[in-house]
């Protein structure tokens, strides 16, 4: 006999034995509890059990569902793959002037950076988007504040609160115009790009970029 079966038999030994009392003394008959009985009532018991035990054992696994509005690393893994790939985009896109006028980005000289730089009440923010020890070593065109697009291609895609904390400084509204430029110009046309994609419209490049701008003794602001 199963040690299942040996327990449903003592339970219902002593639920028989709290119902039907033995009372001394009595003329009533004392109610007996047969082995055949306690046996029929132990083996429906474990048979309604075994039923519900296989079909537990047989479900189906609880997967755990998929949050599609999580934040946090899967998001910032989502958006940092998302930049790379307009990056890519960026880069693909030759530079051509007949682009300008179906929404591409405005493309600025030497002298317009000048112009730039001089203006007491420039608006336009000029963004070098080369790494920091690049600008150690060679200095920044005047007033251009420095956002990687190399080691922070998602800088234009994460909240404002997060720009400030990863680079010191607000982020440039939406509103604002922007200029990008680089060491070759390759760099700041990703960037463009990404800016762009972000919901930025008024976007400009200067394609000769850092090198252009030293060769022809443009200032620098170390």
């Amino acid at each position: 006999m199963s040690a299942l079966a040996r327990r449903s038999i003592a339970r219902l030994s002593g639920a028989a034995a709290a119902a039907q009392p033995v009372s001394f003394g009595s003329t009533s008959p004392v109610t007996t509890v047969t082995s055949a009985t306690l046996r029929k009532a132990a083996t429906a018991q474990a048979q309604q059990q075994v039923p519900t035990q296989r079909a537990f054992s047989t479900a189906a696994p609880v997967r755990p569902k998929v949050n599609a509005q999580a934040t946090g690393p899967v998001a910032v893994t989502t958006w940092t793959a998302r930049a790379k790939e307009a990056v890519e985009r960026s880069r693909a896109r030759a530079y051509s002037q007949e682009a300008q006028g179906k929404g591409e980005n405005k493309i600025l000289g030497f002298e317009d950076m000048q112009k730039l730089i001089e203006d007491p009440k420039r608006s336009v923010i000029i963004v070098d988007v080369r790494e920091p020890g690049e600008l150690i070593q060679t200095g920044r065109i005047p007033g251009a504040i420095n956002i990687p697009v190399t080691t922070s291609p998602d800088s234009f895609f994460i909240s404002e609160d997060e720009f400030e904390d990863r680079h010191g400084f607000p982020r440039p509204s939406k509103d604002s115009e922007v200029v990008f430029y680089c060491k070759a110009g390759v760099r700041s046309r990703g960037a463009a790009g990404l800016a762009r994609e972000a919901g930025w419209e008024k976007v400009s490049e200067y394609p000769g970029s850092w090198l252009d701008w030293a060769a022809k003794g443009g200032k620098i602001e170390h």
